[in-house]
């Protein structure tokens, strides 16, 4: 009597459909050793293998399966040898009919792709196109008599929006380069919620000498005011101002540009004998005037300009002293006022010496700015010196004073730490 073995066990590997009802019962008489002998059963059905990969495949990716990127792929420096990127993965677009049975799908993604691909282009090479800054208008005035320039803000057209309601708080600020600081910094007020903003305000430079007009340069920076972060810069424009003529109203219009600092043109070299901007400290204007009919010297401190900052805001509280040399005693040293953060600071207040008219051809005149210290001493900022002993501009002035009794001589100076009083200490 024949014994047939069962089938051996499926792999766990594959997945094996179950045998049917008829294979297990014939099974089942086989094995029993009273059954007699009859025909050899049918074998059983193959069981229909299947991996696992294709069973966690089906119904879960109805398309071609694409690699995972790694990390490394995106982060290069992570490869022990140099490698290329990996291309970039094409996505398949499948074609879908439209509504009106037309083939479009993918013409029309083409065309998202075209009009994104334009918008990026637009948006990198936005740098590159000043246009869409805006333009600015003003004018330029330069009265030699005063040592002014005159700034006239006009307007702005076109600005770029920088803000998320699509409009700007833009505002105009004015530097002279080279050796551009807050002393020589003015600005405009700020216009709200507005891409063509008008401000018809003039702001004036004092001090500015014929020599400044032939090495200086006016920036104008338009910029956007944000109260909750850091202001935004817009554009800006430069005009030569060797190019401006005296007496001159000049009017430009000229289209915002993002211009790239360059260090070179904020330190520019100057022939030997001039002083650096390093040595330079300010300047003062002061009045000079001796009355016959008093016997005195009048001195008349007007005021300051682009005063160097000794504070930690960036400002100084300046004031000016003022010392007649031989000294005469307490007559011979006066002080103005402070005036309070500022660097370019107005006093317009007069001191009278007096003394004769032989004896003051043999005195020099020391005049001195400081900034004020509450509870500690006071910075020296920057001095010169007047008198029989100086050279250049400031024995011209001493001497033309000496020479025009009972009339008022003005005249710009130059501040430097060599002007610096030989006998007043700061207090």
């Amino acid at each position: 009597m024949s014994v047939s073995k069962p089938p051996p066990p499926p792999s766990s590997s594959h997945l094996v459909l179950p045998p049917s009802s008829t294979s297990a019962s014939a099974t089942t008489s086989s094995t029993s050793p009273l059954l007699t002998p009859h025909t050899s059963a049918p074998p059983p059905p193959s069981p229909v293998k299947i991996s696992m990969q294709e069973h966690f495949a089906i119904n879960v990716c109805p398309g071609p399966i694409l690699p995972i990127p790694q990390i490394s792929d995106f982060f290069p420096r992570f490869h022990d040898y140099p490698c290329t990127p990996p291309p970039p993965r094409e996505k398949k677009i499948l074609k879908e009919e439209t509504f009106n049975g037309e083939m479009g799908g993918v013409d029309k993604d083409k065309e998202r792709r075209g009009e994104y691909d334009g918008e990026r282009g637009e948006i990198a090479d936005s740098d590159d196109d000043d246009t869409y800054l805006g333009t600015l208008e003003f004018s330029l005035h330069f009265d030699q008599e005063n040592n002014c320039l005159h700034c006239t803000i006009h307007k702005a057209k076109g600005l770029k929006a920088m803000d998320s309601n699509g409009l700007a708080d833009p505002y105009v600020k004015l530097h002279l380069l080279p050796g551009a600081s807050k002393a020589n910094k003015l600005r405009t007020k700020t216009l709200k919620n507005t891409l063509n903003p008008v401000w018809n305000e003039t702001l004036i430079y004092h001090g500015i000498t014929a020599a400044d007009m032939t090495t200086k340069t006016l920036r104008l920076c338009v910029c956007d005011m944000d109260r909750l972060g850091r202001n935004e810069f817009i554009g800006e424009v430069r005009v030569a101002l060797k190019k401006l003529k005296e007496g001159e109203n000049k009017r430009y219009n000229m289209g915002l540009e993002r211009i790239a600092q360059n260090k070179e043109s904020n330190n520019q070299a100057l022939e030997p004998g001039v002083p650096t901007a390093e040595e330079e400290r300010g300047r003062i204007l002061v009045s000079l005037c001796y009355n016959t009919e008093k016997s005195c010297l009048l001195v008349g401190i007007i005021r300051c300009a682009h005063l160097a900052a000794m504070d930690s805001n960036g400002y100084s509280d300046p004031f000016v002293k003022i010392v007649l040399q031989p000294d005469m005693g307490k007559k011979s040293k006066y002080k103005t006022s402070v005036k309070k953060k500022t660097l370019n600071p107005e006093f317009n207040e007069e001191f009278s010496y007096e003394v004769s008219l032989d004896q003051l051809a043999k005195k020099t005149l020391e005049i001195s700015v400081w900034d004020y210290d509450l509870g500690m001493s006071n910075d020296f900022i920057g001095g010169v010196v007047l008198g029989i002993n100086a050279s250049g501009q400031k024995l011209r002035h001493w001497f033309e004073c000496l020479k025009n009794k009972g009339k008022k001589v003005e005249y710009w100076h130059t501040l430097t730490q060599q002007g610096a009083p030989s006998s007043d200490k700061p207090d």
